[in-house]
């Protein structure tokens, strides 16, 4: 069974991007057949990252998101959407006038999620409306990200998120902040997260040893959290 993953929060700067990239490792890890999409056409990071495994989509036009359905319909694997901020209305009438979800459920295609926060007030209300709209339809994994805030109490206190039944479809996980100077300077050699935490001499782009040490650390507790998530996705 294939599973699309879907990586929005529609505020900008809350970490989809990073989000993405530590998905799409997780899934190169484990050996999980794995195709992304970069649908964010300013800053097309996933593409930048993982170039050989990501292709890129255009959220305005019904012909380009299709895709998704068409790689998900293939053959099992993970298909994982990198969103841009402020593409939900797009999602929303993808989904709405094509039937996707009835689609989704006649041919046994998973949906995800993964709403990435920042605990500040505009992702609380637009996280409420999002789960108001789709609680009950499609499983969210809202991934509190410590990397751009730290003070989560207002998502935790959202009642779509405290009754038993919320806990059938939505979730929370926590994604660690990495040390700020080492993720930039990923960022600047534009490694992955395995060369970020693995590559060392020989001429290549690298990590010094305490950086390359500091990212594995965030990796792995990085993908403790997406494992939990995807053994409560699988077990649904």
């Amino acid at each position: 069974m294939s599973i699309i993953h879907f990586v929005g929060g529609e505020k900008g700067g809350v970490g989809k991007s990073v989000l993405s990239r530590l998905l799409s490792q997780y899934f190169l890890d484990n050996s999980m057949a794995f195709s992304g999409m970069d649908a964010d056409q300013s800053h097309a990071t996933l593409t930048r990252y993982y170039s050989d495994f990501t292709s890129a989509i255009n959220m305005d036009e019904f012909e380009s998101i299709d895709s998704v359905m068409e790689v998900a319909l293939e053959e099992e694997r993970q298909v994982l959407i990198d969103l841009p901020a402020q593409s939900e209305r797009f999602l929303d009438k993808w989904i709405e006038e094509n039937g996707v979800l009835d689609m989704c459920e006649e041919m046994g295609v998973k949906l995800v999620y993964w709403y990435t926060v920042d605990g500040g007030p505009d992702s609380v209300d637009l996280l409420a409306k999002f789960l108001d709209k789709y609680n009950d339809v499609i499983h969210c994994v809202v991934v509190k990200n410590h990397g751009c805030g730290n003070d989560f109490s207002g998502i935790e206190s959202l009642p779509q998120l405290e009754s038993a039944e919320a806990s059938k479809f939505a979730e929370q996980i926590v994604l660690p902040a990495l040390h700020t100077p080492t993720m930039e300077k990923i960022d600047k050699l534009g490694l992955s997260f395995w060369a970020a935490a693995n590559l060392k001499d020989g001429g290549s782009k690298h990590l010094s040893l305490m950086e390359r040490q500091r990212s594995r650390v965030w990796v792995k507790k990085g993908f403790a959290a997406v494992s939990s998530a995807m053994e409560k996705l699988n077990s649904i």
